[in-house]
């Protein structure tokens, strides 16, 4: 087919590295040349005129590990959707393959800066709170459906009040009968400025605007209007072009990322997308902040897989902003010290449950949480800063450390 080229070295090229089973009675070459043929230039049959410089080319196979490098002029600047038509798109659905997934991608330095990052990264979001060093505590509201505005607006006080620096909307909160977008955004927004005058503490409310795209762009701009300063976007429901369109927008507002629906692609390690690829797209986009994993907790992920994801999201990017890991999923207070070695402080660390249910009410698990992050910060174990502490001494009588 003319698609294979071992030993070939990738310069200018996007490199994919899929993982893949091929169907009984085709030989791993012919698969990985399949590959390669459907996400770039060919089809199942050789057709004249076919422009076979920007072929896709196989440079390693490897343990059903495949590598192929696509020459840059295959894609769009600055285009998602159009990058994953072509090398996740039909691919995915050949009878060749059994298994497919992606598990990594990388891009040259000018593929990379058709994008415009985050527009608030890290670094700006410590600013904002003037948390200079430790993790930013956050929650989300629970019970995750059923609240009205008006309970959230107690709730988001109790917890800002003592000591919680960001909440924010479960994924599946949108704008129903019982919970209108626009009640809860001003009420809580109106929290936010109390304890802004009563305590001169900079807190963050991302409130989901996940709709259609028109509808997102009405809601962030009634967010930034009533002087928020953060929307979350369930970016996999929403897609990647939605995404694209509300960063492009420059609204200077944090961008919180929800992974719902990721399990859908990274679950099973055979096929699929991994959260790596899902992680580097987000931050090309430009999010604030993304759900990476906590490690601990009641979601699935590796430990070596969700370091990596935060240690680049972390790092130095051909210049783009950083964006900050988003710890969550049955996190409790006794679990931060595990979750603060395994991934470091700069991380926003969320507590649902954990903080919601504990035995003396949404003040003292919030008073937990915060006591559990002083203390390992300071270095002192939790059983031993619990003797002082009766919030958080009850959170490690419930649920353990």
């Amino acid at each position: 087919m003319g698609y294979m080229h071992l030993g070939y070295e990738p310069r200018n090229d996007v490199v994919c590295e899929f993982y893949f089973e091929h169907a009984s009675g085709v030989s791993a070459k012919i698969a990985a040349e399949n590959i390669a043929a459907e996400s770039s230039i060919g089809t199942w049959v050789d057709v004249p005129g076919t422009k076979k410089q920007l072929g896709a080319k196989v440079f390693s196979i490897k343990n059903n590990i495949v590598k192929i490098a696509y020459p840059l002029d295959l894609f769009e600047p600055g285009n998602v959707p159009q990058l994953l038509s072509s090398v996740a798109g039909n691919v995915f659905g050949m009878k060749i393959l059994k298994n497919l997934r992606l598990n990594d991608i990388s891009f040259p330095k000018k593929y990379i800066r058709s994008f415009k990052g985050p527009n608030i990264g890290l670094n700006d979001l410590r600013k904002m709170t003037g948390i200079k060093k430790r993790p930013l505590i956050g929650t989300i509201y629970k019970p995750k459906l059923g609240l009205s505005p008006g309970e959230m607006e107690k709730l988001a006080y109790k917890v800002y009040s003592n000591g919680i620096d960001y909440t924010k909307d479960d994924e599946n909160l949108g704008s129903m009968r019982f919970n209108k977008f626009e009640d809860r955004v001003i009420k809580v927004l109106n929290v936010v400025d109390e304890i802004k005058s009563e305590q001169g503490r900079q807190v963050v409310y991302a409130a989901n605007i996940t709709a259609s795209t028109d509808e997102m762009l009405r809601r962030a701009e009634f967010v930034k209007d009533h002087g928020g300063k953060c929307i979350m976007i369930d970016i996999l429901t929403a897609g990647w072009s939605g995404l694209q369109t509300i960063r492009n927008q420059n609204f200077k507002m944090i961008i919180h990322a929800h992974r719902a629906s990721h399990g859908a692609f990274t679950h099973n390690p055979k096929h699929g997308i991994s959260m790596k690829v899902i992680a580097k797209l987000s931050r090309l986009v430009g999010v604030t902040g993304l759900h990476t994993g906590a490690v601990v907790g009641k979601m699935k992920g590796d430990e070596r897989e969700i370091v990596e994801i935060d240690n680049f999201l972390r790092s130095e990017w051909y210049g783009l902003k950083k964006t900050i890991p988003i710890a969550s999923g049955g996190v409790y207070p006794g679990l931060i010290p595990k979750i603060i070695k395994i991934l470091g402080n700069d991380i926003i660390i969320n507590c649902g449950g954990g903080l919601w249910g504990h035995s003396m009410g949404a003040e003292a698990g919030a008073k937990a949480m915060r006591q559990a992050v002083d203390a390992t910060m300071e270095g002192i174990s939790l059983k031993e800063y619990a003797k002082d502490h009766g919030e958080l001494k009850l959170a490690i009588k419930q649920w353990g450390c």
